[in-house]
């Protein structure tokens, strides 16, 4: 390719409206360019590294025995009534009618279409078990598109759905994925680390999601310092170790307590640690209200409440639901004599021999709250959120934190889809038996946006070998000089000839603004032919993640280059496979 030819509009200044450095390195880059809010259209170079990240997912999806399908984008509603999702999915699903004012939906997902794809044709075991994938555009109207491709409304995705007779075959297609996107992040040149996590509104009883850890992550993730435990905040367990109560009986004692809303005032006003503060939240979850009871220095894990109360999501009640509950305005809410609502509390709170709580009534705080004499729970479940420092479930670690991108996720779904659309076989007693499914998603696009956030420096992007859109870029110092035109020419096309991906330079620019560019794309090497190098048959060879750099004469050089991108490719594949 010559880069005269080439659509490539590099920018020299960052764009004001890029936070992290992938979404500035993609539109300063000549990546893509945004075509509305969360939205982006790639040019040639962007596409290139796309098509790359999908040849890698191809090949190890196919090799773990996957088959490649398209299905399509226009989804009709009647599937996702006859799994309860249509209106479960919320109004990040985009949603048309046609002209009959028959409802649609943009596909954010296809577990129902590839459920009802399967139940009209496989009809046996022996057709068992099953494998297909699909790579194509994605749709979820976020609230807030951001971060470039991070968080967008149209998005690439690989998903796969594997379908099994039993718990034994899905067990065995789950970690067959599992072990397969580890390779295809490898390949990749991506530093990924599987989590466990909560599976959302996809459902299932497990799942991992890979975490690219950077600090632009928008996820949080804790891991043990002397264990592989690791795991989303939303998910990690919070391990309460064991205590030996001093059986202290305290009276229940009103305080005054004039204008102390908040915890820092409570701890301030008793001069007692948060740890011995007993902290009231009241939520609301679809039709129940519940009062999440745990510790003052501990936060709610709003997913784990919502599990514990038996529905998808919860958020904190409003001030007039608060004051029914309670008797109290905001600020003031306790766990003794709550009406209308479950308690759930957590099981660190029931440690507190003494605490101090809420009083369910204007400026008025209780000392000597004894969780289990003074009021009884609903229900003693893990509703905290992890942090670093908090014990591992181990007994030996502590939690360290860190933050993730999430490249992909693999999903056990059993028969949650399934049963409800009718997806049927026969096993060899003749007997009709649901599909045992899984699902397994990969962010196309995602990914190549992580890629950059764990690869660039202050002067752009460092792409490995096996994703970068060429893997050299041959620079005339002056194109319009001969010899070093001729020289760079003949590199060019030998190289090209040798199946190497090779980019010329040929424009009439300074070397700063080819320097410049090169740096900012990230191609993995550039030759650069010089007068004085070439004055004695030489050229310089540069590698952009290292900087190293090597003379290498005019009669080497392709070779030379030939053979450091046949090892790196190499390498990331047996890397992967180690």
């Amino acid at each position: 390719m010559r880069m005269s030819k080439l659509l490539m509009p590099t920018l020299r200044e960052v764009p004001a409206e890029a936070e992290i450095a992938s979404h500035q390195l993609m539109l300063r880059a000549a990546m893509m360019r945004k075509v509305a809010a969360g939205i982006y259209s790639y040019l040639p170079l962007g596409y290139r590294v796309l098509q790359k990240i999908m040849r890698i997912v191809r090949e190890e999806m196919d090799a773990a025995g996957g088959q490649e399908v398209l299905l399509p984008i226009v989804q009709p509603a009647e599937l996702w009534h006859e799994t309860g999702r249509w209106d479960d999915y919320g109004e990040e699903m985009f949603k048309l009618s046609d002209r009959h004012q028959r409802l649609f939906c943009l596909g954010p997902t296809h577990e129902e279409i590839t459920t009802a794809l399967v139940r009209n044709e496989v009809r046996s075991y022996r057709q068992l078990p099953l494998l297909l994938y699909q790579i194509q555009n994605k749709y979820r109207d976020e609230i807030r598109p951001r971060f470039g491709v991070m968080r967008g409304r149209e998005f690439i995705m690989k998903d796969l759905y594997s379908f099994d007779r039993d718990e034994q075959g899905l067990d065995e297609s789950y970690w067959t994925m599992f072990h397969a996107y580890q390779r295809i992040f490898d390949r990749c040149g991506l530093k990924t680390r599987p989590v466990e996590a909560d599976p959302g509104a996809i459902g299932g009883n497990q799942t991992h999601e890979f975490m690219a850890i950077a600090d632009a992550g928008e996820a949080e993730i804790v891991y043990c310092s002397s264990c592989d435990y690791a795991a989303n905040v939303e998910k990690a367990e919070c391990f309460t170790p064991p205590t030996d109560p001093v059986g202290r009986e305290d009276p229940v004692v009103e305080v005054a307590t004039p204008g102390m809303r908040t915890i820092e005032d409570l701890e301030k006003f008793f001069n007692r640690p948060a740890s011995e503060m007993i902290k009231t939240l009241i939520y609301r979850g679809g039709d129940q209200v519940a009062a999440a009871v745990l510790r003052g220095d501990h936060a709610v894990n709003e997913i784990k409440l919502a599990r514990a109360i038996g529905c998808l999501e919860v958020e904190l009640a409003d001030e007039r639901t608060i004051e029914e509950v309670t008797g109290a305005p905001l600020g003031f809410a306790g766990p003794i004599g709550l009406k209308g609502c479950k308690i759930i509390a957590d099981p660190a709170v029931m440690a507190i021999e003494s605490g101090i709580a809420g009083g369910n009534a204007v400026d008025v705080h209780l000392q000597g709250v004894k969780p289990g004499r003074d009021f009884t729970p609903d229900a003693v479940v893990d509703i905290r959120k992890a942090q670093p420092g908090d014990p591992c479930h181990c007994g030996e670690g502590v939690l360290q934190g860190a933050r993730g991108i999430e490249v992909g996720q693999v999903f056990k779904l059993g028969t949650k889809y399934s049963v409800p659309l009718g997806a049927l076989f026969t096993d060899e007693d003749g007997e009709e038996r649901p599909l045992i499914m899984g699902c397994y998603g990969i962010g196309v696009s995602r990914t190549m946006a992580a890629i950059i956030e764990q690869c660039h420096d202050v002067d752009g992007i460092c792409w490995p070998v096996s994703v970068a859109p060429f893997h050299v870029d041959v620079v005339p110092v002056n194109y319009r000089d001969e010899q070093q035109r001729e020289a760079a020419e003949r590199i060019y096309q030998d190289l090209t000839e040798a199946g190497v991906e090779t980019i010329i330079d040929d424009r009439n620019e300074r070397p700063g603004v080819k320097f410049k560019d090169a740096d900012l794309i990230g191609f993995p090497i550039r030759i650069t032919i010089g007068p004085r190098a070439l004055a004695d048959g030489q050229v310089e060879v540069r590698w952009r993640a290292t900087g190293e750099e090597h003379l290498i004469s005019l009669s080497e050089v392709v070779s030379h280059v030939q053979d450091r991108i046949t090892r790196a490719i190499a390498d990331s594949k047996s890397t992967s496979r180690g």
